[in-house]
């Protein structure tokens, strides 16, 4: 037999057992969220599945032991909402606020398409071993099959484009994620002509527009629904109104994926959610992030700038220099509206999840990622912070991250619980994540499709993915997000060889007080060139009043996955 303690794993290690099919982890704390109690327990792996969970249990010869003590064990995480026709940055929902006069939506669309792969692998990096991408173009099919076989990524469950009571002009394009149908038999048609492409769920949405009611297209929400239950497949449904979300449930529908935010649910909801054994996904933080985007308000966690993508996130600052600022002051000008109807909502929308979970509905934790402001992977995080600020505890935040994952996209007898017969998506913790969901962040290691990840060695950063995520941190004036992707003893010059500047304990000091003595800085890349390890900005700077804008070349040298100098030549 072959030992491996979990604490000296390295990704060389890691290297030499990924084609490992047996795994045997010995006296691992299994967190149980039947019942949010941990055991210590024996786990075994063969083949990609869990086979063995038990106590005193003894490995076969050449397995792989790690050793699981003082470690904790739980299923891989659940996003069940997210759409990766959405990157998450402030160009992405044309209909919301359209900005393609600066910058196309067809590049829009090019990007994401390009970089779904590294949208997924940051996911698994968070732990989150599946995702349900609730609703794009027909190009998502695409994007899961060139996805099956990637172990380091997130698994991704999908639908085509939404079929819809409504269509926005900006989505009128060759291959939509939104479809309006005006009949019932329209409705059966474009189910019908998704299921060669496999879909893992059908999903509806269900608008109802000024004017409209819920009972006026609700015979296109039942003919969609009857039709993907005859093709056994389960229908998600937006419906954010109470009584259009009664309607959707009256049809059938076996997902929720949004709050009710209009009114609290009552006795006749929770009993038809009953009667459908139906998954509510209460994506309490996506409406919000709109406004605070719009308004130059959004709070970045570190998270944020460590796990999303930094070009998205990025682009959540230009309104501060688009039209120079006049856009973000037309949106500062709707502020208070903005904050007044989120807070409203965010009080309904917390009540009715409270409601439901005391009710033992099933929850399942969703993201809505890809939208305005609520960025792929690391908004997993604030979902869940603000699931607790409704009310909810640890465990049950926990049972919605795994098992009501599962359920929402009909994976229970696969996916959510650490039991034999199930994939081997799991997530090895230092810490308890019953006791403080932060333990979430302390990941020693990944084990997807039972395959071992080392977490850190899942997204590889390009440099110019490192010289944005400090751009990002500038913009933001977060000095530890600014000067992360610096080595320690970073160099700061005057082309060609006048050294400036050295190390960031020395650098440190001098900018944060310039990021807390310049509220209005802002950082605009005019030109970006990259080519090998190094990347050129031409850089517009304003925030300093009479002085601005500043002008500047800034040459970056990235040196073993860090900047390590930067060659400024400032214009004259």
């Amino acid at each position: 037999m072959r030992f491996l303690h979990l604490i000296f794993l390295v990704w060389g290690l890691v290297q030499s057992v990924k084609a490992q099919e047996q795994i045997f982890i010995d006296n691992v704390s299994v967190i149980n969220l039947v019942d949010g109690k941990t055991v210590i327990k024996d786990v075994a792996i063969d083949r990609g599945l869990i086979s063995q969970v038990g106590t005193d249990l003894q490995p076969d010869e050449n397995v792989l032991i790690l050793d699981g003590s003082q470690r904790f064990l739980m299923p891989g995480l659940i996003d069940a909402h997210i759409h990766l026709f959405q990157s998450g940055g402030l160009y992405t929902r044309p209909d919301a606020i359209d900005l393609t006069a600066y910058r196309p939506y067809e590049d829009e669309i090019q990007w994401l398409r390009s970089h779904a792969q590294d949208l997924l692998k940051r996911y698994l990096r968070c732990g989150i071993t599946s995702v349900m991408d609730i609703g794009g173009p027909m190009s998502n099919y695409a994007i899961r099959d060139e996805n099956l076989e990637d172990v380091a990524a997130a698994s991704l469950f999908v639908t085509g484009p939404l079929i819809s009571t409504y269509q926005p002009a900006a989505f009128d394009i060759e291959d939509p994620p939104i479809i309006k149908v005006n009949s019932a038999q329209e409705a059966i048609d474009l189910v019908q002509k998704q299921l060669p492409l496999k879909p893992d769920f059908i999903k509806i949405w269900y608008i109802v527009l000024p004017g409209q009611s819920a009972e006026s297209t609700y015979e296109i929400v039942k003919a969609t629904i009857e039709e993907s239950h005859r093709n056994n497949l389960r229908v998600a449904v937006h419906a954010t109104q109470l009584n259009t979300a009664k309607y959707a449930l009256k049809a059938g529908a076996d997902v929720l994926v949004h709050s009710v935010q209009d009114h609290r649910v009552d006795d006749d909801f929770i009993a038809l959610f009953k009667k459908n054994n139906a998954v509510y996904i209460p994506t309490l933080i996506v409406g919000a992030n709109y406004g605070k985007v719009f308004t130059a308000t959004l709070p970045l966690s570190k998270y944020d700038f460590k796990y999303s993508h930094p070009t998205p996130l990025g682009s959540t600052h230009d309104l501060k220099h688009l039209e120079n600022g006049n856009l973000l002051k037309q949106a500062r000008e709707s502020e208070k509206a903005f904050a007044e109807q989120d807070a409203r909502q965010k009080k309904i929308m917390a009540e009715n999840l409270k409601i439901l979970q005391d009710n033992n509905i099933e929850i399942a934790t969703g993201t809505d990622a890809g939208n305005v402001g609520t960025f792929h992977a690391s908004s997993y995080y604030k979902e869940m912070a603000a699931m607790q600020e409704a009310g909810l505890s640890n465990a049950e935040i926990l049972k919605a991250s795994t098992m009501g994952g599962a359920a929402a996209v009909g994976k229970s007898d696969s996916l959510g619980t650490i039991e034999p017969g199930k994939i081997a998506d799991l997530v090895v913790l230092r810490k308890n994540p019953l006791e403080d969901l932060e333990a979430l962040h302390q990941i020693e290691l990944i084990i997807k499709n039972g395959k071992i990840i080392a977490p850190d060695t899942v997204v590889k950063l390009s440099p110019e993915d490192l010289v944005q995520q400090q751009l990002n941190g500038y913009n933001a004036r977060d000095i530890n997000a600014f000067l992360a992707p610096y080595s320690d003893d970073f160099e700061i010059y005057n082309f060609p060889d006048e050294l400036t500047q050295k190390g960031k304990a020395n650098i440190k000091p001098g900018y944060a007080k310039m990021f807390e003595n310049t509220p209005e800085l802002h950082c605009e890349i005019i030109n970006r060139i990259s080519f090998g390890n190094t990347v050129i900005d031409q850089e517009r700077v304003t925030g300093f009043g009479e002085n601005d804008p500043l002008e500047a070349l800034a040459i970056y040298k990235i040196e073993d996955g860090k900047i390590a100098k930067v060659y400024f030549i400032r214009k004259e």
